[in-house]
Parts: C-alpha cells; structure tokens; sequence
C-alpha cells in the first residue's frame, strides 16, 4: 500500500497532490493553447500557495497533431516562464493527461524531482470538424480497420450493439447517463454544456452511429487543467499537509490496437487490468469508491466503465444507471462534475481535469455537486478504443 511505504533512509515516500487548476473548457477562441495552460498553471500555483520557482519540472499531456504548433510542450513550458527547468510531453491519445500524471509520480519518487506540475491542454478548435474525425479514426488499426473509415462513434457503436445484443441495455438506458452528466454539468462553471436534458430530448435527437444518437456523444472543446504533486518529505517542508490528497494507486494496461482481436466487446479489458492493478496497489476494493470519474466519450462508456471498474457486475451497468446507483445518494456517485459528455473533452487535459474534480470532491469543495464524506476517488482515463486505459486511486486523510 504506497501510504505506508518508506525506504530504508527512513524517508516518506508517498506522493501527494498539493495544488488544482482548471480553465473553463469551450470553444475558446480568446485563447492559444499556452494560454490556456496558463489560466490552470496559475490557479493551481495560488491553490497550492506556491511561488513559480517551486516548480522543479512539468510535465505536458497532449496530442501534438491537434496543434498547428509542432512539440507543444515547448511553447506551454516558455510561456509559464519554466525554461531552463526540464519539460517533457507525453501523449497515449486521449489519456494523455493521465500519462502525465502517472510519469509525474514517477519522477518524483525516483527522486530525481520533488515538485512537478502537470498540465494537461488542447486546442481542438483549430482543426475542422471532418480533419478531427480522420485523426480520431486513425486511432484504430490503420492496417486493418481504419481504411474502412472508421470513426470513433462507430467504434462504439459496435460496442453499444453488442453490450445490448448480450444483456439487453436499451437506448434509454444509454440516454439516462447523458441526462445524469448534463444535470450535473449545469452545476459545474467550468463545463461546456452548463444546461440539462431530459431523456426525451436526448431520444429525439439525430442518429450519430446506430444505436448512438447526439445526445450519446462528448464534444471536443479547447481547455487545459493542472495538477501539482509532491513527495511526501517536501510536502511536510511546505507545510501543506493538511489540504494534500495523496495519490495511492495507479493502473496503467493497454489492449491491441485492433477491436477485432479483443477478446469481447461488451467492455475494455485494458480497463478491467489497470482498475484491478489501481486497487491492488492502494489496498482497497471497487466497494471502497467514494466518488468516481471515468472516460464517459460516448454514454455506453460510462455503463461498461462502471462493469469493468467493478462498481456493478457485468451486464448490470444499464441497471445502475437507471437506479441512480452513479448520482450523489447511490453507491458510487460517478462524473458529478458533468464527464466528457457535459464538460468537454479536450482530450490532453481530460485526464488532469479528471484528478481535478476527484481532488476538489475528497477536499470538500464541491458546493451543490459534493459527496457527502468522500475520502477515496478515482480516475478512470481511457485512450484510443481502449488501446490504453490509466487508472488512478486518490485519498484524503
């Protein structure tokens, strides 16, 4: 269990988070990508109270090809006024966020750093709605599927036909989670959709890829979110301890780049290892969740993310979902910040603002949206069609 571990010296070598920011996601045309970036760098600096020179190093999640800016982790690193201090970017599609979040942790129990803030940002809105779609549809094989123009709703598509074929989960059902996240995004002032839907209006609305309907899809938008971690023995030199969440469990598996060769398409198995690896290392159980957020692109994601995470058994998700088993009040409250579906996904900072909200919800500072007494969160991040999955286990003392 990473809270109690220690070296030999003696030393404390859990890793916590100590600051959060996030930007308002959108179509932000008043904004560059570095500007974005900088909005969350800066709120996470004031949460943390910390000054610049803190920092030891950054680490940027993105996908480059978003940008007409080639490796854009140069122009987010000078513009922040980190340079000479090291930068990286890392980029596993739309898990970029939590790659860096993940490689973040490693560098600091390394011990190579102490202070390292992740930001994760993407300015979708520079491309045009058919150039995302050819980028997003080459995420698949390449070889072997995406020559036949595959796109993403597609993909899951396939995905929501066979979860229906086998277990019987209805359109309904899949629009439920798109009313759920729409409420709680109207509640959240750093979501895109800030208005809620009934399940009429989300049946009503256009066919996108059978069985999916509009309403059944995320939508890009331009934004950027930080996180700012620490080892345990410079968290007690700050004196931030008593606002640190500490970081406590991370999954990371991947599954082949061809849906095709999986072994079912009623989840992600990359989703089922990395969750099992996340609790394993923390010491807990799915039972021990007390607020979530996992990689709701389409609404058929957030029912086989809630099977694969282990919150319901599989084929359940539907049920859950219309039980209100995901809201504040049910067993595992989950995306109350409004998921991809209400917030947006811009896909390198989805994953930090993931942690974001987690970190917020296990802090108290949630307002309206707040689950009572949660103490252990997680992240669920999903990259490509589950070609990489990330999971992350956050607790508060």
């Amino acid at each position: 269990m990473v809270g109690n571990t220690s070296n030999q010296a003696g030393s404390d070598l859990r890793v916590g988070v100590i600051g959060v920011g996030h930007g308002v996601f959108g179509r932000r045309s008043d904004a560059s990508v570095q500007e974005l970036a900088f909005e969350a760098y800066r709120e996470a600096l004031q949460d943390a109270g910390l000054e610049p020179d803190a920092i030891d190093a950054s680490v940027i999640g993105a996908v480059p090809e978003y940008h007409k800016q080639r490796s854009v982790g140069g122009v987010v690193q000078e513009y922040l006024n980190l340079n000479p201090k090291p930068t990286w970017l890392t980029e596993v599609a739309c898990a970029s966020g939590s790659a860096a979040i993940r490689t973040a942790w490693m560098a600091i129990r390394s011990g190579l750093h102490q202070v390292v803030a992740v930001i994760g940002c993407q300015k979708m809105t520079e491309l045009t709605t058919p150039e995302i779609l050819a980028l997003m549809g080459r995420v698949g094989d390449v070889q072997w599927e995406s020559v036949f123009g595959t796109t993403f709703p597609g993909y899951y598509a396939m995905f929501a036909e066979r979860h229906r074929h086998e277990f019987g989960t209805s359109e309904e059902q899949l629009a439920l989670v798109a009313v759920k996240n729409h409420y709680y995004g109207a509640r959240n002032d750093k979501a895109l959709f800030r208005k809620e839907i009934t399940v009429e209006k989300a049946l009503a609305s256009d066919p996108v890829a059978s069985p999916l309907r509009v309403y059944d899809c995320c939508a890009n938008a331009d934004g950027a979110a930080c996180v700012i971690l620490a080892g345990a023995d410079r968290i007690r030199e700050i004196g931030a301890g008593d606002r640190t969440v500490w970081l406590d469990g991370l999954g990371c598996a991947t599954a082949s780049m061809s849906v095709l060769r999986r072994p079912h398409l009623t989840g992600l198995p990359s989703a089922e290892d990395a969750a099992q690896q996340a609790y394993a290392m923390a010491g807990i159980t799915a039972g021990d969740i007390d607020v979530a957020d996992v990689h709701d692109c389409f609404t058929i994601a957030e029912i086989m993310a809630y099977e694969d995470l282990g919150f319901c058994a599989k084929g359940e998700g539907g049920r859950f979902i219309a039980e209100k088993q995901s809201y504040v009040g049910g067993t595992t409250p989950v995306n109350i910040d409004g998921g991809l579906k209400a917030k947006g996904h811009p896909i390198g900072a989805t994953g930090v603002s993931m942690a974001y909200e987690i970190i917020r919800q296990l802090r108290g500072e949630c307002g309206e949206r707040q689950v009572p007494d949660a103490s252990v969160g997680l992240t669920h991040n999903v990259g490509g069609i589950g070609q990489y999955c990330f999971v992350n286990v956050f607790r508060r003392e």
